[in-house]
């Protein structure tokens, strides 16, 4: 029979991308007032890999990543897609966002993403927020899925996500 055990905290991590880079830098002000301090903060980058986004938002759009300095337990992530869903709202022009937050946590294991669209690979958390298993970690490194997202796969954002990773691990180490 197993155990039950406490999950180990995760590391709290964003992906935010708009039209504009003062509504990304807005949009992480506010971040940083509902989760604490990023520890890190990427440079704007195209969001280009899918067209998707463009009849709601337009064209041309940049993206920003970060993650949050205190860690998180797991069981908050679909309290925390429905509070940027409510930070989406409330920066709608006409009902069409201007900036898109995807939350999700990194751990020692894999990056899940919160979704509010369920899928075979996505299991229902509550309140309506499902887990896209979106990487996993394997043989030293992540690793992507069939579903994941081509950006996601991208060696940038996987070397990237590779320094939040070691960042996690010492501050799991020092709790």
């Amino acid at each position: 029979m197993s155990e039950p055990t406490q999950a180990l905290p995760v590391k709290l991590v964003f992906s935010v991308f708009g039209q504009a880079a003062g509504m990304l830098n807005d949009t992480i002000s506010k971040l940083s007032m509902l989760y604490g301090q990023p520890d890190f903060v990427s440079g704007q980058v195209p969001f280009d890999y899918t067209d998707y986004y463009h009849p709601e938002m337009g064209g041309k759009l940049v993206r920003r990543f970060l993650s949050m300095e205190e860690l998180i337990r797991p069981e908050n992530l679909p309290d925390i897609k429905l509070a940027t869903n409510e930070i989406e709202k409330e920066t709608a022009v006409d009902h069409h966002r201007t900036v898109n937050i995807d939350p999700g946590y990194l751990s020692q294991a894999h990056l899940i993403l919160a979704t509010g669209k369920g899928y075979t690979h996505r299991p229902y958390l509550r309140n309506g927020i499902y887990a896209d298993l979106t990487l996993i970690y394997q043989g030293k490194k992540f690793c992507s899925m069939p579903w994941t997202y081509p950006d996601y796969a991208d060696e940038k954002q996987l070397a990237m996500l590779e320094v939040i990773r070691a960042r996690y691990l010492l501050q799991l180490k020092m709790t």
